[in-house]
């Protein structure tokens, strides 16, 4: 085909074929600008200019993507660019750096850089729930903009959307988290400022929802009764009788193995990594220990006959291999007439604590504390959890059994004295 010279017509440039030769065909269309056919059939844009003695060459564009009209037009600003003595192609790298810049200083590429950064220090659990929100709720409106160009405003528009579905809790734990994302824009130098801080108040207010528990000792004492009568799987029935003399999280309860039970001990031991803590805590902290009272070492005697030759103390009803399900306990709540409103298996924590304060005067706060788990602060720290306090921690929970059981007789409910 012979090669057109000049101008080029639209027609052309979309009907043009390779010549068959096995170099490129090139036809010109004027002041530098030429269409270049490479002998696969891809069609590309050039442009041959002169700067400071020396021959270059600037990719304008690949066809059909960049119309004849349009490289006509780039070859007129990189004309312009040369009347002014710069260098078009010069100017083109620096425009790509600039767009790779942007792209690296958006809203998701500098929350996704923070995220790997402490995702390391983070629980699995909580690493996911992170990135989620973010992937749900800002990514989709806000990722592909400028983190210094998201005002307040604009951030407030989306967080209330995620109000009116209904998840406030979601709108306010994204207010926190967009936050560290803007302080640590700031900190690398993409932000100036954090427009965050300018929504204090701006989302509607959360109220509070404590876990459901029975706090009322004759509401104790029925609850205990229902457990003793249950007439589920034994290994529920357990599980529930734990729940009440242990006052452990509910994870812990569950996922119990045999392994941590001690009964020459009379102790219960959950390994650091077990228990809710951060990574650092998990991997550095110290085991938890539960004193087990006679009564609490009655039922785990009777239920190493059914559970003992297994890794967990409540295996899952459809594999042994997994602990039972998380639901497991509140289900049987439910089952014997306990509403959700009323009592869950978080709420046995709750029932221990309040009945404790209120009717075994003489047992230390801290030592309670120590025994839920609760993380405390100031120069004594975690010194509850070392293990020269175990004879404090046994007596109360040798106490607290026993008062379990008076609930459970129905007698006469009355303050326990240390």
């Amino acid at each position: 085909m012979p090669r057109v010279t000049a101008p080029l017509t639209d027609t052309f440039v979309r009907q043009v074929k390779h010549s068959g030769g096995s170099s490129d065909d090139k036809h010109r269309d004027g002041g530098g600008l030429y269409l270049q056919v490479a002998p696969a059939g891809g069609k590309y844009w050039r442009l041959d200019y002169r700067y400071a003695g020396k021959r270059k060459t600037l990719a304008v564009g690949v066809y059909p993507a960049v119309t004849l009209a349009q490289a006509r037009k780039k070859r007129e600003q990189a004309r312009e660019l040369l009347a002014q003595d710069i260098d078009p192609g010069v100017t083109k790298q620096a425009e790509k750096v600039a767009k790779r810049s942007s792209a690296a200083n958006t809203f998701e590429a500098i929350a996704r850089e923070f995220y790997e950064t402490k995702r390391s220090g983070w629980s699995g659990s909580y690493a996911e729930k992170w990135i989620g929100r973010m992937e749900k709720d800002l990514f989709p409106p806000l990722g592909r903009m400028a983190l210094a160009d998201i005002t307040a405003p604009l951030l407030l528009a989306q967080l209330r959307r995620v109000e009116k579905r209904g998840a406030k809790e979601t709108a306010h734990t994204l207010r926190q988290t967009t936050g560290q994302v803007f302080r640590y824009g700031i900190q690398t130098g993409r932000c100036e400022r954090n427009p965050v801080a300018d929504l204090q108040g701006a989302l509607e207010p959360l109220t509070v929802k404590h876990m459901a528990a029975v706090l009322e000792p004759a509401k104790a004492g029925e609850l205990l009764r229902a457990i003793e009568g249950y007439t589920g799987q034994p290994i529920t029935r357990a599980a529930l009788q734990l729940s009440a003399l242990l006052f452990q999280r509910p994870g812990n309860i569950r996922a119990m193995e045999w392994t941590w039970v001690d009964f020459d001990r009379a102790l219960l031991t959950i390994p650091a990594q077990a228990m809710k803590r951060t990574i650092h805590g998990k991997v550095n902290g110290r085991p938890h220990f539960v004193p087990l009272a006679p009564q609490a070492v009655a039922v785990l005697q009777e239920l190493q006959t059914l559970t003992g030759h297994g890794r967990y103390v409540f295996p899952g009803l459809r594999t042994r291999e997994r602990p039972m399900s998380d639901n497991t306990v509140n289900a049987a709540l439910r089952r014997m007439g306990f509403t959700s409103e009323e009592m869950s298996a978080h709420g046995f924590r709750a029932m221990a604590r309040t009945l404790m304060v209120e009717r075994m005067p003489g047992v230390s706060a801290d030592v309670i504390e120590a025994q839920l788990a609760h993380g405390k602060s100031g120069p004594l720290g975690a010194a509850y959890d070392r293990a020269e306090f175990m004879e404090q921690r046994r007596r109360m929970m040798n106490e607290w059994a026993g008062y379990l059981d008076k609930l459970r007789a129905g007698g006469e409910v009355i303050s326990l004295r240390a």
